[in-house]
C-alpha cells in the first residue's frame, strides 16, 4: 500500500451549493464531522475542529485553515495535528472536497493527501493513514445521511 492519497466519492441528492455549505459551515459540520468546528469558507481563514473523546482520554483540537473556497464547486483545507502550528504544506493534511452537478443531485469527492510528505517513519505513516481512511470510511457516509435529512425537511 501507498499510503499517499485518501479518496472517497458519494452522490447525494441536493444541489451543489446546499453541499458546499454542509461541508464548510461549522453549524453543518458539526452534524456530520467534528463535534465543533470553528471556520470560515474563505480562503486563508484559520479554524479548527474538535473532537471529544471518551475520558480517560482528552478531546482532541485540530486547527486548521482553509486553502480554496470556491462555492459551490470546491473547498479545501489543511489541517494538522501540532499544536501550537498553524497549518502549512510542511506539517498538515489537505482535504478537498470537490462538488460536480450530476444528474438533480452532486458528486461529492473528498481527497485527503499529504501522508507521505510528513515524512513520518513507516509505521507511523502506516497507522496516521488507515485511521484516517478508517475515519472517512465513517464520516463521508454520515456527510450524505446529513445531506438526505437536511433536503427532507
Amino acid at each position: 500500500m501507498e499510503f499517499g492519497t485518501i479518496e472517497r466519492e458519494i452522490f447525494v441528492e441536493a444541489a451543489p451549493a446546499i453541499v458546499f455549505e454542509v461541508v464548510s459551515s461549522p453549524d453543518h459540520l458539526k452534524e456530520w464531522w467534528p463535534d465543533e468546528a470553528e471556520v470560515e469558507a474563505v480562503a486563508g481563514a484559520t479554524g479548527r475542529v474538535v473532537f471529544h473523546r471518551q475520558p480517560p482520554e482528552q478531546s482532541m483540537a485540530v486547527p486548521l485553515t482553509v486553502v480554496e473556497a470556491l462555492p459551490p464547486r470546491l473547498f479545501s483545507f489543511r489541517w494538522g495535528h501540532d499544536e501550537g502550528e498553524e497549518p502549512s504544506p510542511d506539517n498538515s493534511l489537505l482535504v478537498t472536497f470537490e462538488l460536480e452537478p450530476a444528474g438533480e443531485g452532486t458528486r461529492v469527492r473528498m481527497t485527503e493527501s499529504g501522508f507521505r510528505e510528513r515524512g513520518w517513519e513507516v509505521a507511523v505513516l502506516e497507522e496516521i493513514y488507515l485511521d484516517h481512511s478508517e475515519g472517512w470510511d465513517y464520516f463521508v457516509p454520515r456527510l450524505g445521511e446529513y445531506v438526505a435529512r437536511l433536503v427532507s425537511s
